[in-house]
């Protein structure tokens, strides 16, 4: 049952509207209609979590941030050479407080269809840096809770959890239920995967899984362009972009190069988000990445960002 859940209350529903007759209806009502089901989102998880400030002196640069309680690195990683050439955006985010790292829906709405370009969804929410989600809003399945508050509790599939002390997990979403994981201080969860680095190493078989390939989707495997979150340390995260599709530009990477990429920078903890055409990341308003080498986003149902 999809609904908003704090600490244990849940309300709503899937509100889904009739479909139209037969299949091609039915396919265009489950992934081209808007759904929406709870509207002005931009609220944050109460009870035990401490909310942080965001900092008013923080300075912008073209390949950072610093204030108070958020630093920020942005390297361009480039490999390879012609068409192997793969162009990727790594930040390191280094925060005071795991509730700066914060997400957000288009149109601050949670609903399935509902999509905004992801610069313009961090605009909204005042990011200092963003990175899209995990689609949330293309399937009605997964463990949601953003900022704190549970918004769907229908686990199927490997989750990532970051939790109130900073820390990320892998999780399996079908072993536990939302209002569990905010007793356990769970301030954001993600439903897309697979997971890419456990414990510091690279999670095996990670080539060969796939996610939610069905109709209006396609396998996640091969040279793909990738958004992922990792974390080093508590409250020491790195988020990465990788572009793809776009000979001598990028090829993308494949699930194992993207976890390596990782691994690299000293990530113990390293998830898969939703890709492809979606890989955006924004700093300061601006476009850092090259969207399938078109310079232009697609809408996303939700991001990631770091409020300051």
């Amino acid at each position: 049952m999809s609904g908003v859940s704090r600490r244990g209350f849940i309300v709503g529903g899937l509100g889904l509207l009739a479909g139209i007759g037969g299949t091609a209806g039915w396919a265009a009502d489950r992934y081209l209609i808007p759904h929406v089901e709870v509207t002005s989102t931009d609220t944050l998880g109460t009870g035990d979590v401490t909310v942080a400030a965001a900092a008013k002196n923080g300075q912008a640069s073209a390949t950072g941030y610093a204030s108070s309680t958020a630093t920020i690195s942005i390297d361009t990683v480039v490999t390879g050479s012609g068409n192997d050439k793969v162009t990727a955006y790594v930040a390191d985010v280094q925060v005071s407080d795991a509730t700066i790292i914060r997400a957000a829906f288009a149109e601050d709405t949670f609903g399935t269809n509902v999509i905004a370009k992801t610069s313009d969804i961090a605009a909204q929410a005042g990011a200092v840096l963003a990175i899209n989600g995990d689609y949330y809003g293309f399937r009605d399945t997964g463990i949601v809770i953003r900022n704190g508050v549970a918004y769907r509790d229908a686990g199927a599939r490997q989750g990532l959890l970051l939790r109130t002390d900073g820390t990320l997990s892998l999780y399996d979403e079908t072993s536990t239920s939302a209002d569990d994981l905010l007793a356990k201080g769970a301030w954001q969860t993600w439903s897309f995967g697979p997971g890419l680095v456990n414990g510091g190493a690279i999670v095996e078989g990670i080539d060969d899984v796939e996610i939610d390939t069905n109709v209006g989707n396609h396998s996640v495997q091969g040279n793909q362009p990738r958004t992922a979150i990792g974390m080093i340390a508590a409250n020491h995260f790195l988020f990465a972009a990788v572009d793809g599709r776009s000979a001598g530009y990028s090829r993308g990477m494949t699930m194992t190069e993207l976890a390596q990429l990782l691994l690299d920078r000293g990530v113990q903890v390293g998830y898969n988000l939703d890709g492809g055409g979606s890989t955006t990341m924004v700093l300061d308003g601006d476009l850092i990445n090259d969207p399938l080498g078109r310079d232009r986003e697609r809408g996303t149902s939700d991001i990631i960002y770091v409020a300051g």
